[in-house]
């Protein structure tokens, strides 16, 4: 059975969380692959709302199996507060239900301390990067360097206490004698982390096996993103990108397995663009407009960060960062969220190219300082004014709303398979079938992995046509029947 790898199309926060929700419902196994509790993925249900930042979003869905892939980097206090928050209310967070990669790199209370101190001192300079402070990027650098932590220590929880202790005076020095900041009490943090490996032990598997045993037993596995493609440490917009690989190639490294699984790479991008941070954003809006956009914070769909609770930045969507989201990606469709918020706009406007220094420019330009100078060019499509929160059809909706919706792919040059139409589970638009739905084994034993049965299964040709006139892909996957 394939793998499905879900990522961002834009800079983060375009809605992830609710398209895996939908999509985990019709897998077996919903697995992360990177990232850090920097990463906020909101599902609503009802009336209740679940802010996820390291458990994959498939845990709402009961009977659905998650994963935390050997690619993230893991704040264990962190990881014992959303799971006690999850079962609090009623979700089964068990080790039959949730499971952590022993390769997976953990994030001590000295990671914390030194991104806040680099952070402050790149203030001073006006050169901050507009991180979340939550550790992630010095977990990261210890990976890099070989003197990290990996979660499979807490198989034997005073042992690992005490290496806590140590990496944390290590990086004590760091943090007193280059920042002038003041130390953590590693003695804290050693009893602390102690405690909460006698609490995870259970939750550690070989990933890389249970991702294998996965496959080969006839599971879907869906592969979830965490922030978005211009975030990806090589090809965002460096400085002003996260720590790990967020596109789609990081799936397989961070989770370990090969490329001939891979079905389908869905990227979902908002119906407008937003990001968190520093970092040049051509297509930025200000005052009304902006402000109409980003909400007013009061509900949780609004455009304000679910990890930091940072206002977001807004403006219209740019065509060349969904163009270059497909390339980096190899994207086969587009989730398309949030187009309910432009519904009572006179006009909306999308960014098909940009100019630099008078010149027209064709490709999002990789260095962030040349797309600071670049001004967008726009496209002008008329607005609508009805409220699309109960149509599922996509032929249902306001023409202009369909027009719309028909420019972005046209653009992107990728499908558009689902729209988002409000932020409850349910209101969305199919526009064609994507997944068959496939019987999945109910738990994960204490001992040992068991799988559902594999079932026939066929997967569709897809095909790259050449755009008219030029060489580039088009990317629009052959209309041939998908699977369901």
């Amino acid at each position: 059975m394939p793998a499905i790898i879900l990522v961002g199309a834009q800079w983060g926060d375009e809605g992830k969380g609710r398209v895996a929700d939908w999509l985990a419902g019709r897998v077996g196994l919903v697995a992360r692959w990177g990232g850090g509790d920097n990463a906020g993925h909101t599902v609503m249900l009802g009336a209740r709302s679940f802010k996820l930042h390291l458990i994959p979003s498939g845990i709402v869905r009961p009977g659905v199996r998650n994963l935390m892939g050997g690619g993230m980097v893991v704040n264990v206090l962190r990881l014992l507060e959303e799971i006690d928050g999850l079962a609090a209310v009623g979700v089964d967070v068990s080790p039959g239900r949730l499971a952590l990669a022993e390769t997976a790199h953990i994030v001590t209370p000295a990671h914390l301390a030194l991104d806040g101190a680099r952070e402050h001192g790149l203030a001073q300079d006006g050169q901050q990067i507009g991180t979340t402070k939550r550790g992630i990027g010095p977990a990261y650098t210890g990976k890099a360097r070989r003197s990290g932590l990996r979660a499979g220590e807490m198989r034997a929880p005073e042992a690992f206490g005490d290496a806590v202790k140590r990496a944390v005076a290590q990086d004590n020095h760091t943090l007193t004698a280059i920042y002038g900041a003041p130390p953590v009490d590693a003695d804290q943090a050693a009893a602390a982390y102690t405690e909460a490996a006698r609490r995870l032990k259970p939750y550690l598997v070989d990933a890389v096996r249970c991702i294998d045993e996965a496959f080969a037993a006839g599971e879907m596995v869906l592969c979830e993103g965490a922030q978005g493609t211009l975030l990806d440490l090589d090809h965002g917009h460096y400085p002003y990108v996260t720590s790990s690989t967020t596109t789609a190639g990081g799936a397989l490294t961070g989770l370990g397995f090969g490329p001939r699984h891979v079905s389908h790479v869905v990227g979902v991008a908002k119906a407008f663009s937003t990001r968190v941070g520093e970092g040049p954003f051509p297509t930025e809006l200000s005052g009304p407009l902006a402000d109409r956009l980003r909400g007013t914070g009061e509900n949780p769909w609004d455009e304000y960060g679910t990890t930091t609770g940072r206002p977001r930045r807004c403006g219209w969507l740019d065509a060349p960062v969904l163009q270059y989201a497909a390339r980096v990606n190899g994207l086969t469709d587009l989730a398309l969220t949030k187009l309910d918020v432009l519904s009572g706009l006179d006009a909306v406007k999308i960014a098909a190219g940009y100019t630099f220094d008078g010149a027209p420019v064709r490709d999002l330009p990789t260095d962030a300082a040349v797309l600071a100078r670049c001004a967008p060019v726009y496209e002008t499509l008329p607005g609508w004014s009805a409220d699309i929160g109960d149509v599922r059809i996509f032929e249902d909706l306001p023409r202009a709303a369909q027009d719309y919706v028909r420019r972005v792919e046209e653009l992107a040059g990728v499908p558009v398979w689902m729209i988002g139409v409000g932020p409850e589970r349910d209101q969305v638009i199919i526009r064609y079938p994507l997944l068959e739905r496939r019987t999945v084994a109910r738990d994960w034993p204490a001992v040992g992995w068991t799988w559902a049965k594999p079932t026939s299964h066929t997967t569709p040709a897809r095909r790259w046509n050449r755009c008219p006139g030029g060489s580039s892909p088009s990317r629009r996957a052959s209309r041939s029947p998908c699977l369901n």
